[in-house]
């Protein structure tokens, strides 16, 4: 499992998290101040720092903590493909924030001596995508290991586990918030799944951040999917698109391959992109009817 072709393709934003991410961590590494990215609740609200709080946000304090992390970064990219950029800035508009007010609201009152100082990183963002990944992400492999049985997920979670306990306490509090927020998501609280930033910011990350090394495929900022879209297994693609389908396309193995990141299964992928001109977003949008009806 490696979240689809490689590269940021079809994923403006989470390319801007990850430069972001590697950029803080290496300036303040060289600087010497890593140790001082941690955030307590004497900074915030007596210090008035409230730079920390928004570099904790990108900056890990440790290197292993940044390579660790950027893994589980680059690897959820899967779905900024899937719900696309906007819809995506949101997911993380809204784990970052509710995150760290919940981490605020622990250190209030738990009053515990070792969780003074938090550590620093997006682990609000990477613990609760850890959520749809559970839910949204279909185990397709299986394989057993010094007697033990494994998935294909299984690599991801271990990778998320030795970022949990990285700092023990101090990035376990982080990584609970992190998850909580992620369920909130998935709950649809408020309605969060059927909010949408303007299409300027989404569109602001591509133009931000270089374009990715992969092969080039159409961006995800214009898709209209609401919320995660689940893994479609065996579905035939049907809907009304059959006035587009054109039997003389051969759809790209790029365009397969993002669509069967989703989680959607190859041989619906291959219909809907017939059916959509080799349009991935149609393509998308076809197969999320098809599951609708």
């Amino acid at each position: 499992m490696n979240g689809g072709p490689a590269g940021f393709n079809n994923a403006p934003v989470t390319r801007a998290i990850v430069i972001a991410s590697a950029l803080f961590t290496i300036i303040f590494g060289i600087r010497g101040r890593s140790s001082k990215l941690g955030w307590s609740y004497q900074d915030i609200f007596t210090k008035l720092q409230i730079w920390k709080l928004i570099v904790s946000v990108f900056a890990f304090t440790s290197t292993p903590e940044l390579v660790f992390g950027i893994y589980l970064l680059y690897f959820f990219r899967v779905f900024e493909r899937q719900i696309g950029s906007n819809k995506y800035s949101v997911f993380i508009f809204f784990s970052v924030i509710v995150s760290l007010l919940v981490e605020v609201l622990a250190l209030k009152l738990l009053k515990d001596p070792s969780l003074k100082i938090m550590t620093s990183g997006p682990y609000g963002l990477i613990f609760s995508s850890f959520v749809p990944f559970y839910f949204d992400i279909p185990v397709s492999a299986r394989f057993r290991m010094l007697g033990f049985q494994f998935s294909n997920k299984s690599f991801i979670y271990l990778a998320g586990l030795q970022l949990l306990l990285s700092s023990w306490k101090r990035s376990v509090l982080p990584g609970i918030c992190g998850v909580l927020a992620g369920f909130l998501y998935h709950l649809n609280v408020i309605h969060i799944r059927r909010l949408k930033f303007p299409d300027f910011i989404a569109s602001f990350f591509s133009q931000l951040s270089w374009p990715s090394m992969g092969s080039a495929s159409p961006t995800g900022q214009g898709r209209n999917v609401v919320g995660n879209a689940p893994s479609y297994e065996g579905r035939q693609v049907e809907g009304n698109y059959s006035a587009r389908s054109s039997p003389t396309i051969n759809p790209s193995e790029d365009s397969i391959a993002t669509l069967v990141s989703m989680g959607f299964e190859r041989n619906s992928a291959r219909q809907a992109l017939i059916r959509a001109r080799n349009d991935i977003n149609a393509a998308t949008n076809i197969l999320l009817e098809s599951q609708a009806q």
